[in-house]
C-alpha cells in the first residue's frame, strides 16, 4: 500500500479524479458541445437581421476553417426562399446567380475576393459572370452573407448544419436510458453503407465534375439531398460512435476506480 501511495502522485490522483468524472458525464459533455455548435449557425443569419452585423461576423469568422461557407451550398433564414443553389442543380427554386444580380451586398462581396487575389481589375463587376465556376466565384459565396430579398445565411453550409444538428438529436435520443442500455454500434458495413456511402458519392461526384480534375460534366447537388445525406451521416455517426464511447468510457471508469481504490481514495 505504501509502494502503490508512493508511485501515485498528489497530481496524478487529481488527473485521474478528473478523468473519472468525465467518464461518468461524458454524454453530457458532448451533447453540450453538439448543442451549441449545432445551433450557433443559425445565430448569424439572427443577428444580420436585427443589425447586429460585427457580431454575426464574429460566428461566420469562427466558422469559416470548419466550412467552405459557400452561399449557394447553405441554408438561409428570412428571405424568399431556404436555399439558391446554382443553375446547374436544376431545381424550382431562384437560382443563385439571378438571385444574386444587382446585389450590393453580393457586389462587396466580390470586391473583397478580388482584394483577396490582388486582382486589379476596374471592370470585375461588370466582367465578372456568377454562372462560371471559378476561384473568384467560390470566394465570393464564402464572403457573401446574404440581404435583405434574399435573407442571411447560416455560419455553416446546408451539409454541416444537417450533420451536426443531426449528431445532437441522434445524441439526445441516445441518453434515453432504454435506449442507452439496449443499443448496439452499428455494424460496420452498415455504417460505411449507410453512413459514408451517399455523402461520399455525393461529395466525390460534385468534385470531380470541376478543374483539375473534369472527368465528367459539372454537377450540383439538390439542397434537399444534401441535407438528407447529412442527416443520414449525423445520426450513424452516433449509432457507431456512442455505443463505443459507453463501452470504452465504462472500462476507462473501472480501471480507474480500482487504481484510485488502491491508494485509498474513495469514489
Amino acid at each position: 500500500d505504501r509502494m502503490s501511495n508512493r508511485s501515485l502522485s498528489p497530481g496524478r490522483i487529481r488527473a485521474n479524479l478528473w478523468i473519472l468524472w468525465f467518464t461518468r458525464r461524458w454524454l453530457r459533455v458532448i451533447l453540450v458541445f453538439l448543442g451549441l455548435y449545432s445551433t450557433l449557425p443559425f445565430a448569424a443569419p439572427i443577428l444580420m437581421r436585427v443589425g447586429a452585423r460585427d457580431l454575426a461576423q464574429v460566428l461566420y469568422t469562427f466558422y469559416s476553417p470548419f466550412c467552405h461557407q459557400f452561399a449557394f451550398r447553405s441554408l438561409f433564414l428570412f428571405g424568399e426562399q431556404a436555399a439558391y443553389p446554382r443553375s446547374i442543380s436544376q431545381t424550382d427554386l431562384i437560382p443563385f446567380e439571378e438571385a444574386v444580380r444587382g446585389s450590393p451586398e453580393f457586389e462587396q462581396a466580390l470586391r473583397q475576393a478580388a482584394e483577396f487575389f490582388r486582382l486589379n481589375d476596374p471592370n470585375i463587376i461588370s466582367d465578372f459572370n456568377p454562372y462560371v465556376f471559378s476561384p473568384l466565384l467560390q470566394i465570393s459565396a464564402r464572403f457573401f452573407p446574404g440581404d435583405e430579398q434574399m435573407g442571411y445565411k447560416t455560419a455553416l453550409c446546408a451539409r454541416d448544419v444537417a450533420i451536426y444538428l443531426a449528431m445532437f438529436i441522434g445524441g439526445l435520443i441516445y441518453s434515453l436510458p432504454a435506449v442507452r442500455r439496449r443499443l448496439r454500434p452499428a455494424p460496420i458495413l452498415l455504417y460505411i453503407f449507410l453512413g459514408l456511402g451517399p455523402i461520399g458519392i455525393d461529395g466525390l461526384s460534385q468534385l470531380l465534375g470541376y478543374p483539375p480534375f473534369n472527368l465528367w460534366e459539372p454537377r450540383e447537388t439538390k439542397p434537399f439531398f444534401r441535407v438528407l445525406t447529412g442527416v443520414v451521416f449525423g445520426l450513424m455517426n452516433v449509432w457507431i460512435g456512442f455505443p463505443y464511447l459507453e463501452l470504452s468510457m465504462r472500462e476507462s471508469r473501472d480501471r480507474i476506480r480500482a487504481k484510485l481504490a488502491k491508494v485509498g481514495v474513495r469514489t
